[in-house]
């Protein structure tokens, strides 16, 4: 009998859910999603999980033995109740054990990053160009700075769950203020609000981030050059610390060339060696990998 494994990718506008097998390719037996209406609060956002449930519970005719989800924010190990989520009816919640309350199976839970990070090693990128790869170091760069590891297939959370979350190193002044309350985070530096700040900063004018990139004016090219040094700075920090077998870039501003040509001369001249090899690459599996890794979470191996 196949073996299909459960996913949600909880966001702040929309819950999307997926059944998948556990072995070969990542073709969905179910993918749906509905509102996640979080502005109407915690216990709608629990039953609005449900009815995805009941959803595909309908549309495949199976029952999940447990469910992972993928999570903005982070699970607290010690507290068991969400931190750090921008989806802030979360937070000092205890939603895993409000869902295998409403839901009545075990569920799992990791952050939107360390998702990310699995689905590409067991489906995507890693799996297809870098199979022996042991250590996996997942960035999304976009609204912010996340990222997550995975080590030997499995999603590393850390002793206080936030282990991967390199988006709130210090980087540098410049960056100001973060919403975290400190100064001068990765995620002021290298996210795209980031990136639209430094140059409205020096050109005076606003602009968006595609527009800064397909622009070639010269406080763009600045920006872009500021991009590229502060990348390969910041992750040299990540690279010393964990040394890595690959590292995948996801997000908006992961989607700007330049980062894998000079973002990578960059580290290269940072890290705390005399050559670069680990391989820095864009993604293979796009807007799927957030929640094919929530399914991941299921697969014994990948446990936290």
């Amino acid at each position: 009998m196949e073996q299909w494994l459960w996913g949600i990718d909880l966001g702040g506008t929309k819950v999307e859910g997926v059944i998948m097998p556990a072995q070969g390719d990542p073709k969905p037996l179910v993918r749906t999603r509905i509102a996640t209406e979080t502005s109407r609060g915690y216990d709608h956002v629990i039953d609005r999980i449900r009815e995805l449930v009941e959803k595909m519970k309908a549309g495949s005719g199976l029952t999940p033995a447990s469910i992972g989800f993928g999570t903005p924010g982070e699970l607290d190990p010690i507290l068991g109740t969400m931190k750090n989520a921008n989806s802030v009816v979360l937070n000092g919640r205890p939603l895993q054990k409000d869902l295998e309350a409403a839901l009545g199976v075990p569920c799992v839970l990791a952050n939107d990053a360390n998702c990310f990070a699995l689905a590409e090693t067991h489906w995507g990128v890693v799996r297809d160009r870098y199979p022996d790869a042991r250590v996996v170091f997942g960035v999304i760069m976009g609204t912010g700075v996340g990222g997550g590891i995975v080590l030997d297939g499995r999603a590393w959370n850390g002793r206080h769950g936030i282990a991967g979350e390199w988006g709130h190193n210090f980087l540098d002044d410049s960056g100001g203020t973060c919403y975290c309350g400190k100064t001068g985070c990765v995620e002021t530096v290298l996210s795209g609000p980031g990136l639209e700040r430094f140059y409205l900063s020096r050109s005076g004018r606003p602009a968006r981030l595609p527009e800064i990139v397909s622009s070639g004016d010269p406080v763009a090219v600045e920006t872009l050059d500021r991009l590229y040094h502060f990348f390969g700075k910041a992750l040299s920090v990540v690279t010393n610390l964990l040394d890595p077998d690959v590292i995948v870039v996801g997000g908006g501003v992961g989607n700007i060339p330049g980062l894998y040509t000079e973002g990578v001369k960059s580290l290269a001249a940072h890290i705390f060696n005399n050559r670069l090899d680990v391989p820095v690459v864009p993604p293979s599996l796009g807007d799927s990998a957030g929640v094919f890794g929530a399914a991941a979470l299921n697969l014994r191996h990948a446990i936290p």
